[in-house]
């Protein structure tokens, strides 16, 4: 199926591993020239040499701590036009409401939520002078399957959910489409940390991560290339009419729900 995306210029935040990383292979494989950022410039220079190489795509490289909106402003403003934006930096920790003190609440939140929102703030205004584009936010289910362990990912990722409905209902009227994908647990060097703290707080043995996903869907987590392939998809016109939504990809997690 062709995409129709060869040419777009995509600006994909948290670009320099995980499921940032993976969309910007999906995204280049489609033909799609490439922006991207993270606070790792030297990951980013190496991604951007290995993407070039396999696809020929364009990759500019603009590393930056988008805490800083500083920041965020000098990296939206050096990618210039784009057509496709993918917020995906985060890392909102882990913890219950008594364990998290207010700087890890405000540093989460500056990068994730308000980072999203200033980033899609930033980029919605050059979409909207251009007559079109697409945002996509990578939430987390975390935002529709509530976790009182993780309290300031789970508020923030509901936050981000009302946020991407609230304008994802209008933007379509604008030539923007505004949508979301909530990832269950993913593949990532963040996840696998998180697996081994589950299993040696389960079983006393951080080793017995097979047995922490034997209670998952399928056994197993997503995959960081499930996730950016359905970005992709999301991102392409055979999706035009498809804004102010959330996908949750989790195998079912959610739906299952006490199940």
């Amino acid at each position: 199926m062709d995409l129709h995306l060869s040419g777009k210029r995509v600006l994909i935040t948290g670009a320099s591993k995980g499921i940032g990383l993976a969309a910007a292979w999906s995204f280049a494989r489609e033909g799609c020239d490439l922006c991207l950022t993270a606070r790792s410039a030297d990951l980013l220079a190496d991604n951007a040499g290995a993407i070039s190489a396999s696809t020929g795509v364009t990759v500019d490289v603009h590393p930056a701590d988008l805490r800083d909106a500083d920041d965020r402003r000098k990296v939206v403003e050096a990618c210039g036009d784009i057509d496709i934006l993918v917020n995906n930096a985060g890392d909102i920790p882990g913890g219950s409401l008594d364990r998290l003190d207010d700087a890890a609440w405000r540093a989460g939140w500056e990068l994730k939520v308000f980072g999203y929102i200033d980033m899609t703030r930033l980029v919605y205004a050059r979409m909207r002078d251009q007559g079109h584009g697409v945002v996509i936010n990578d939430i987390g289910a975390a935002g529709e399957r509530f976790d009182a362990g993780y309290i300031a990912g789970s508020t923030g990722n509901a936050a981000l959910m009302s946020f991407t409905r609230a304008l994802g209902a209008r933007s379509i009227n604008e030539g923007i489409r505004v949508v979301g994908v909530n990832p269950g647990l993913t593949a990532t060097d963040r996840s696998v940390m998180m697996l081994g703290a589950m299993a040696a707080h389960r079983f006393g043995d951080a080793g017995r991560v097979d047995d922490v996903l034997a209670g998952f869907p399928g056994g197993r987590c997503a995959t960081p290339e499930e996730i950016a392939d359905a970005m992709v998809f999301l991102a392409s016109d055979r999706s035009a009419y498809t804004s102010g939504v959330v996908l949750t990809i989790d195998g079912g997690l959610c739906a299952a729900g006490g199940q």
